[in-house]
């Protein structure tokens, strides 16, 4: 924290909520359990290859040591449409805070992610309480396609991502003509997509591992500090007048 007499340069800021970041704070002590990951997937179609997309790196998350939940959205309604306390809903919000990362996998639809993607994430508030569900989580976004390769669906989560504050790796899974992609028994042919999905995920637990012990420290905002600041003073200050 700095001192008020070393922001002489900096008049606009509030000098006691003005932290300068210290690396000491970013190498705290390991947690030694597995990483938990939530993985979503956007299709209730009988034969669903983004839910094979899904199983797919699930199997080799577990490989590189993590824990594991596949969320299935059958039955989930829409925003709204339904109180908080469904069933669906409760479930996939205590995965959301379960989860120290996440997987989001959609197919692209008329151009974007489905709606059965869009309605999970919906589904998952910005904060409960003083509880952020996806803050600081890390998040891998993949998609497939019916036809030629595009972006368009996991360029839509990315930005869902940033939005719901979290911690979205450079990397990412784009499968065109996926039914081309998985065998008879449902598994992924190898090639050059299935390779990018062992990459995905390597790097979305290295991300985790890296990330899930100081995510209360790197999200740590002075905007938000400051705010807590004032409510904090008007609170002292409307009981000392009283």
């Amino acid at each position: 924290m700095l001192k008020e007499n070393a922001l002489s340069d900096l008049p606009n800021v509030q000098a006691e909520v003005l932290h300068v970041p210290e690396a000491a704070k970013l190498a705290g002590q390991s947690s030694t359990h597995r990483p938990r990951i939530l993985l979503l997937h956007g299709s209730l179609r009988k034969v669903s290859y983004s839910r094979l997309l899904t199983q797919e790196a699930a199997r080799l998350l577990e490989h590189f040591g993590a824990d594991t939940r596949i969320y299935d959205p059958a039955g989930l309604p829409l925003p709204d449409d339904a109180p908080i306390d469904h069933p669906k809903v409760q479930e996939l919000r205590e995965l959301s805070l379960w989860s120290e990362g996440q997987v989001w996998t959609s197919p692209e639809r008329h151009g974007a992610m489905t709606g059965v993607m869009k309605s999970q994430i919906d589904w998952i508030p910005l904060a409960m309480g003083s509880i952020r569900p996806t803050q600081g989580r890390t998040l891998a976004v993949m998609q497939v396609s019916g036809g030629s390769q595009s972006f368009n669906a996991v360029n839509q989560m990315r930005v869902l991502g940033r939005w719901m504050r979290m911690i979205t790796i450079p990397n990412q899974s784009s499968v065109a003509k996926a039914y081309q992609e998985f065998d008879e028994s449902g598994r992924m042919r190898p090639s050059a997509y299935y390779d990018r999905v062992v990459d995905v995920m390597e790097e979305l637990v290295k991300f985790t591992l890296m990330t899930r012990d100081v995510s209360g420290y790197l999200t740590d905002r002075y905007s938000e500090r400051k705010e807590n600041a004032a409510q904090l003073e008007k609170r002292v200050n409307f009981k000392s007048a009283v």
